[in-house]
């Protein structure tokens, strides 16, 4: 069993691999309940404020990507809707939905792992920091931990097609 998310909050990260190596933690967790391993912690003054893995399927909320719910878990922590000065880490790069969650809570950091082709909006499909109307400013890191994050999300994708291709077998063929 991956990690209790719980036990993550108010951990010293000394470092980017530090923090990314907890966002790992949760992406597990995340795997482990058939969702999409994503995994995101807050940190703010060195210590983890925020923590969040992808829930969309389990909690039937088409907005809980892990960013999210790391920001939704971090204001509730601190009590303020601001977290000026954190610092995200992500094992994925984050999507459009997340990257303005980002903008709007003010985290003053994205430190993600793996680059997401199809829908990454930091440097993939859209360099969305860098456009002049935003009202916020953030400092972006890519490639943390890349390989390990990159491998998360193949290694999971593969179980998925592989256990899609097994029930396609053992069904009746229809007439």
């Amino acid at each position: 069993m991956a990690v209790d998310p719980v036990s993550l909050c108010g951990l010293d990260i000394a470092d980017d691999e530090a923090g990314m190596a907890c966002a790992l933690e949760l992406a597990a967790l995340a795997a482990e309940q058939g969702e999409v391993p994503v995994g995101a912690v807050i940190v703010s003054d060195g210590k983890i404020i925020g923590v969040g893995s992808n829930s969309p399927i389990t909690g039937l909320d088409p907005t809980a990507h892990a960013e999210v719910n790391a920001i939704r878990d971090a204001a509730q922590r601190i009590g303020n809707y601001r977290l000026s000065g954190a610092t995200l880490y992500v094992t994925v790069e984050p999507c459009s939905m997340c990257s303005g969650a980002i903008i709007h809570s003010r985290i003053g950091r994205v430190v993600y792992g793996t680059t997401e082709p199809k829908a990454g909006v930091v440097e993939s499909a859209e360099c969305f920091f860098e456009k002049p109307f935003l009202n916020w400013q953030v400092e972006v890191v890519g490639g943390v931990k890349a390989e390990q994050c990159a491998t998360t999300m193949t290694e999971f994708f593969a179980a998925r097609r592989a256990g899609k291709k097994k029930l396609k077998k053992a069904s009746p063929a229809a007439d």
